[in-house]
């Protein structure tokens, strides 16, 4: 399986400097931190991405019960697929949040600290989840260390 990054992010080095983690109150929506460079720019930014737990909870739902990850938690030993089963949630909502920066990367970035926000891309982040499964499922089983 193949990791499927649009080519528009192409002119940015993006790294998951760390989330998911509560944004306030922790109840209303979570948040992932990436540090962002361009090419062009001397130093990167750092570009909070939250998603409310209400959508994430839905997107998560959806790929945590997709055969690929099921069929890859099989052969493992009770205790390892327990292990690998309570990381999942908060790999989904990383690369999830990071299919939400790639969107936002598509209309370009200015060279600031920024914040996307719960409201902000909200059906395009769900047709972009639904489209870009293999990738989250390709990005949560690497890290699991479980890509055939």
């Amino acid at each position: 399986m193949a990791l499927d990054t649009p080519p528009d992010t192409a002119p940015y080095r993006i790294t998951l400097f760390f989330g998911p983690e509560p944004v306030d109150d922790g109840a209303t929506a979570q948040a992932c931190v990436f540090n962002v460079k361009k090419r062009s720019w001397k130093a990167g930014i750092q570009i909070s991405v939250d998603i409310a737990a209400t959508q994430l909870s839905a997107l998560q739902e959806a790929i945590q019960g997709c055969d690929p990850i099921r069929q890859a938690l099989e052969p493992l030993s009770e205790d390892d697929r327990a292990d690998a089963a309570s990381r999942i949630p908060d790999l989904a909502a990383q690369a999830i949040a990071w299919c939400k920066l790639d969107l936002r990367l598509t209309t370009g970035l200015q060279q600031e600290n920024q914040r996307i926000t719960c409201d902000e891309l909200v059906p395009e982040l769900n047709q972009a989840v639904s489209t870009r499964q293999e990738y989250v499922v390709a990005y949560i089983l690497t890290e699991l260390d479980l890509m055939p």
